[in-house]
């Protein structure tokens, strides 16, 4: 099966195009620059910045929230809007991603939008080719704490490459720590939006993502079969309750060959707390 079309222009390219009033677009048309050679020039091995004055500057902008918040929906409404105004885009997401389909960005509520799945970002321009590089102007990324190299491509494609690069993806883990390298784009963006759910299990907003299963590895990819997001009471009360019936059920294995009547009758009401928050 040949791979989908990846780079997207539903109408006739714009030399300038008016950028609508979304809180993403409301900033004024994009600036361009003429940087000296010199004030990019160090010891370090870092980038040197073009000093081609037609270059337009890029951005970058960032999408954060725990699981189900619509960050994708959010992500695939701005790339469909920049593609009716003429712009090319192109959308990326971790390979490691196959809960909907492999060549596609798919969203909870079913949107869905052609993508090349990588393993890592610096591959990126190679797959596209030159050409298809040059001409793109908007890049998504979807599911963004899997790339390692989120950080170094935002940098290369917003500053030096003038791309404007949308960032979806998952501000904390599952034990609400940084998750992967999204949170060390946050000084490169031009616009931050933190998204929040509902919480599963009264209503309130959702800052957090709870796992209901007793896995503990960072990255296990899932639905709503394995996390829900949850507000911070709900939060706090299934993590005590989970490592509650943990380490009863740790006993219970020590005890079960000796005392397998006490195990048993000791290991339900765990579980069932342990369902119940």
């Amino acid at each position: 099966m040949p791979p989908p079309p990846l780079i997207y222009s539903l109408s006739p390219p714009h030399s300038n195009p008016h950028i609508g009033s979304t809180p993403l677009f409301s900033n004024p048309p994009p600036l361009y620059y003429s940087l000296s050679m010199a004030a990019f020039k160090s010891s370090s091995s870092a980038l040197v910045a073009p000093i081609d004055g037609s270059r337009r500057a890029g951005e970058v902008h960032v999408i954060v929230g725990p699981m189900f918040a619509g960050k994708t929906t959010d992500l695939l409404r701005r790339i469909k809007f920049e593609s009716s105004c003429g712009r090319n885009v192109a959308m990326v997401k971790s390979s490691k991603d196959t809960r909907y389909a492999i060549d596609s960005v798919v969203s909870h509520d079913g949107l869905k939008f052609p993508c090349w799945a990588l393993p890592d970002l610096t591959s990126f321009h190679h797959k596209l080719g030159d050409d298809a590089y040059q001409k793109l102007d908007v890049i998504g990324i979807d599911e963004a704490q899997f790339f390692d190299d989120l950080y170094d491509f935002c940098c290369k494609a917003a500053d030096y490459d003038g791309k404007t690069v949308i960032v979806a993806g998952l501000d904390g883990d599952y034990l609400r720590r940084s998750f992967g390298s999204v949170l060390d784009v946050i000084p490169l963006a031009d616009t931050v939006t933190k998204l929040t759910a509902r919480c599963e299990l009264c209503g309130k907003r959702a800052y957090f993502t709870l796992r209901k299963t007793a896995d503990t590895q960072t990255e296990l990819i899932g639905g709503c079969d394995m996390y829900m997001p949850v507000c911070r009471q709900h939060y706090v009360c299934g993590q005590v309750m989970k490592e509650t019936a943990r380490n009863v059920l740790e006993s219970c294995k020590v005890t079960k060959e000796s005392y397998p009547e006490v195990a048993s009758a000791t290991a339900g009401p765990a579980l069932a707390a342990a369902t119940v928050m």
